[in-house]
């Protein structure tokens, strides 16, 4: 039997009530209500002079998040943070540098005492000579072990052993340099502001201590002498220091020694041995390393057998074998033994000789 005010069937189909179930799940809270975009006009408003029955409602304006607010921010500051980089880059623009010295460079002529030796082999010249044990070619010239100093990394340090080593090699060893064919493999190694000083060496050369080609590289008259044999002997060290906190320093002194011929030498002639002393010291700075190049502010060279009467600024004129100097120097000077020479002219010692 049904409930009061129930028909005893139940509820017929299509009564008021008889949906709700199916509507059970729509909720029309009020904030459901507000965020309505249409609204209908209140009876009141509609007896007015309002044609439509419903109005648009703007849309709700709500404040940010405080997470919205924070990622606005930081993408803000990003943002800020790229162009301020982008314009004052710590790369962008290098701190200035300290003016680059010129090269200060001495050259001293040893004249022999008597003939200068020779003999038929280049080998046999080295094997009796004080050069017997050096090694051949850029093998003389071995890297020490590197240390990082106090502002330098020990890449750096590196980096400047090896850029000296380059310029002694090309300098001094290669054989386009050595006849004077070519001066560009040493050219570019040097800081860009030493290179109006190099140029005017080699095209108005002078005996002024700081315009001599013989001062930057080794070079023979071509037409008095040529190699013999290309396997040059060498010896020396290389030594890295740090002068302060913008700048290493190199120290580089080696002995090399050449077998040479008189030029056009069909092979008959005698071959005689001359050596170079060279003391040189590079300097550079953090933008010398990154571009591999050095700053070159001394060069003491001492080579021989030489005539101290013949100019050696623009290039090396050998004595060869069986010849003698036209003048001799103040006093016996060995470039095979420590300590440096004070004459501008010197006299090749004889111990420094072949003994053939």
């Amino acid at each position: 039997m049904g409930g009061p005010g129930e028909p005893p069937e139940g509820t017929p189909e299509g009564a008021p009530g008889s949906g709700e179930d199916e509507y059970r799940s729509v909720v029309f809270d009020e904030s459901f209500v507000r965020a309505a975009r249409l609204q209908e006009y209140s009876a009141v408003e509609r007896m007015a002079e309002h044609t439509p029955a419903v109005r648009r409602r703007p849309p709700l304006h709500r404040g940010l998040s405080r997470q919205a607010l924070i990622l606005v921010l930081l993408i803000a500051v990003a943002f800020g943070t790229a162009i301020y980089m982008g314009v004052r880059h710590p790369y962008s623009s290098p701190a200035a540098r300290q003016p680059v010295e010129p090269l200060r460079m001495t050259v001293i002529p040893l004249a022999p005492e008597g003939k200068v030796p020779g003999a038929a082999d280049a080998e046999y010249l080295y094997a009796h000579s004080p050069a017997a044990q050096f090694r051949v070619g850029a093998e003389g010239i071995p890297l020490p072990a590197s240390r990082r100093t106090a502002h330098f990394s020990d890449s750096q340090v590196v980096t400047a052993l090896t850029t000296a080593k380059d310029y002694l090699v090309r300098s001094s060893l290669y054989p386009e340099v050595l006849t004077g064919q070519q001066d560009r493999p040493v050219r570019v190694l040097l800081d860009p502001d030493q290179l109006d000083q190099f140029d005017e060496s080699f095209t108005h050369p002078t005996a002024d201590g700081r315009h001599a080609p013989t001062g930057w590289l080794v070079r023979f008259d071509p037409a008095r002498a040529e190699l013999a044999d290309r396997k040059i002997r060498v010896q020396g060290t290389l030594q890295a220091a740090e002068t302060d906190s913008a700048t290493l320093e190199v120290t580089a002194d080696h002995t090399f020694v050449y077998a040479l011929r008189p030029t056009g030498s069909d092979g008959t002639d005698r071959v005689s041995l001359f050596t170079v002393r060279r003391e040189l010291q590079f300097r550079f700075d953090r933008e010398d390393l990154r571009l591999h190049q050095a700053q070159l502010v001394v060069s003491y060279v001492q080579a021989g057998p030489l005539s101290c009467a013949e100019d050696a600024t623009n290039h090396l004129r050998p004595l060869l074998a069986g010849q003698t100097a036209k003048s001799g120097g103040p006093a016996g000077t060995d470039p095979y033994a420590t300590g440096s020479a004070t004459a501008l002219c010197g006299t090749l010692a004889t111990s420094a000789q072949p003994r053939v």
